[in-house]
């Protein structure tokens, strides 16, 4: 498929919607509120934004949510808890064109893949960083979504096999180590947000570093076993925590050189995402292209 494609972030509280063309240049964006509570409202604001991105003959549309895509990539077939209604949604009858659903964190990896941070690279892995931690994988160029769509969970790993169970069951996850949901179970109640913690931090409060540094190196833990499993050339790093900058970045790499298995010298690279928050409509826009 060639020529303009649109692509639609369906996020918990925005929608964000951006038109590309085939260099992945952001010609049109627009926003709306998600409107989650009402099943049709948020389906309608969907619609709105097509609308307003225009749709241009032959087009695809490409969609970002949240939950695991059906096989076909036609509709979340997996997403409990919210956007009620989106479960086994088919956008392709409700906006009378061809539409493509996937994954929004393998959507920011397709965008970071395509035109951002990880360009013309063939095996990558990213991880965003934020309440959660989400995750994706790239194998020879494509996203790999597994059986049943499930792959790139990578926030579900194990980390602490003594910890506690997390939203999926698994035991002292990634997720928990870092994550802003647990933030204030690991801190003992002192601090509700990455940012105040950082800020303690910085004034070189004992107890934030300790807090910090061991969630930092329990993730070099969880990218050090990703390289021997997956042996990627780039990991990707995004979401709000690493806004944090060289207070992240700096401690990560000296943790990854005490655990990274570097073969023949070889090692991967880490980097920051480049394309911000419209990630997930870009790289739902180059999926459907692809897909189409």
């Amino acid at each position: 498929m060639s020529g303009n494609c649109i692509g639609i972030d369906l996020g918990g509280s925005r929608i964000k919607g951006v038109v590309i063309d085939t260099t992945g240049n952001i010609l049109h964006q627009c926003y709306r509120s998600t409107c989650d509570g009402t099943d049709g409202a948020w389906k309608d604001a969907v619609a709105e934004v097509v609308q307003e991105l225009g749709v241009s003959a032959g087009a695809t549309i490409g969609i970002s949510a949240p939950g695991l895509p059906n096989e076909s990539n036609s509709a979340i077939a997996y997403m409990p808890g919210r956007l009620q209604g989106l479960e086994n949604f088919l956008w392709s009858g409700f906006l009378g064109i061809g539409t493509f659903v996937l994954n929004d964190a393998i959507a920011a990896l397709m965008a970071e893949a395509r035109y951002g941070a990880a360009k013309n690279r063939k095996n990558a892995i990213m991880l965003t960083l934020g309440t959660g931690v989400g995750g994706a994988i790239l194998i020879d160029g494509k996203p790999y979504q597994g059986a049943f769509c499930k792959a790139g969970h990578l926030g579900h790993m194990v980390i602490d096999s003594n910890g506690e169970q997390d939203i999926t069951g698994i035991p002292g996850s990634l997720e928990d180590a870092i994550g802003n949901c647990s933030l204030a179970k690991r801190s003992f109640g002192k601090y509700n947000t990455t940012q105040q913690l950082l800020e303690a931090f910085r004034n070189g409060d004992l107890l934030a570093t300790e807090v910090w540094l061991t969630s930092v190196r329990k993730l070099a833990v969880a990218l050090a076993s990703l390289t021997n499993i997956l042996s990627p050339e780039i990991i990707v790093l995004g979401g709000g925590i690493t806004e944090a900058g060289a207070d992240l970045f700096n401690p990560l790499e000296e943790y990854m050189n005490i655990f990274e298995w570097r073969a023949g010298g070889y090692r991967a690279e880490i980097v920051k995402a480049s394309l911000g928050d419209l990630s997930g409509a870009v790289g739902a826009a180059c999926f459907a292209r692809e897909k189409g």
